[in-house]
């Protein structure tokens, strides 16, 4: 999953917003013929479009303080004004008789495109001429998955994905017994839940162990992973150890099962081979699919060398037998 991309800024994402108003009306215009005004499509969007790269150049490259303010507010008033232009649409065509589905859906479509100009001119505005820090439950890094959500890697080279945190539970076995697409949600909160799902599912099974990294730590997951029915949880803890701490992760059995922890981490990049490095989808439902498609994909494959050894152990065995025999 480690790529290097670009990733989307506000004045990206605001000239996205504008361009599929121009597409979209573009297609209205191909089916109906009927929308007055919008005869110099063209030359309004290529219009913008070089306004759009000249902002970009000066608020990234220049050094020119008052030129990016003049720059980022005519972008700004550019990209209001076909916003506006846009809103006038619909009523060029609430008369037409038999409306297409199409163009209602399309209408639909424009509507939120307008929405999203809005949006994106105000953080631009509050960002760089205000100078502003936009909150992160704010910020939308695409108009077309818009359940995107910014993820910080956790690594050393704090690398950056757009998409869901998967939080994924293998056996002794590798199978993948349970997983779960987090939807603005960290790791500590999944640990009370996860336990539930396995006790829920698994009611007969007893758990010896259930390990986690130190990113699920805090002292009511310790507690609860305490009082439950796993023999031997293993849940690092994150920060200064007093005596009793490093006792118990000093125990042989406790490093043991900390160690089988990293196969987790080959386990993820075989999920990576088995399509989950990017999803193809389009929707969170969708998305969500995609996901246990994977992992059923994963765990198919992981049953499918286990029959595979299992039948070359047998053959060895016949084979040794037949050796013997003729011995």
């Amino acid at each position: 999953m480690e790529t290097n991309v670009h990733f989307p800024t506000d004045l990206n994402l605001l000239w996205d917003s504008v361009r599929k108003c121009f597409d979209t009306v573009q297609n209205l215009q191909n089916e109906t013929g009927k929308i007055e005004g919008w005869r110099k499509i063209k030359s309004l969007r290529s219009g913008i479009k070089s306004l759009f790269r000249a902002t970009s150049q000066q608020v990234f490259k220049g050094k020119n303080e008052k030129e990016k303010q003049r720059l980022v507010k005519e972008y700004i008033t550019a990209s209001l004004a076909i916003k506006q232009r846009c809103e006038l649409v619909p009523q060029s065509l609430v008369f037409m008789p038999n409306t297409s589905r199409s163009i209602l859906i399309a209408l639909i479509a424009l509507r939120q495109y307008c929405d999203y100009v809005a949006k994106f001119a105000d953080q631009v505005e509050r960002r760089i001429i205000k100078g502003e820090e936009i909150p992160a439950e704010e910020k939308i890094f695409s108009i077309f998955e818009p359940h995107t959500e910014w993820i910080y890697k956790g690594k050393q080279n704090k690398g950056v994905e757009l998409g869901h945190l998967l939080l994924v539970t293998t056996d002794q076995h590798q199978f993948i017994v349970d997983y779960k697409v987090m939807e603005k949600q960290k790791d500590p909160a999944q640990v009370k839940p996860l336990l539930e799902r396995i006790k829920q599912n698994y009611p007969a099974q007893k758990i010896e162990s259930h390990s986690f990294d130190k990113g699920f730590w805090s002292k009511d997951n310790f507690d609860a992973l305490e009082h439950s029915s796993v023999e031997m949880p293993v849940l690092p803890k994150r920060g200064r150890h007093n005596k009793e701490d490093k006792e118990r992760e000093n125990n042989p059995d406790f490093k043991k099962l900390r160690r089988k922890h990293s196969a987790v981490e080959s386990n993820i990049n075989m999920l990576e081979h088995h399509s989950l490095n990017r999803c193809v989808d389009k929707g969170l439902p969708h998305f969500k699919r995609y996901v246990g498609l994977s992992i059923l994909a994963y765990n198919l494959h992981i049953m499918g060398n286990a029959l595979l050894e299992a039948e070359r152990k047998k053959k060895i065995k016949l084979h040794q037998r037949q050796l013997k025999a003729a011995a």
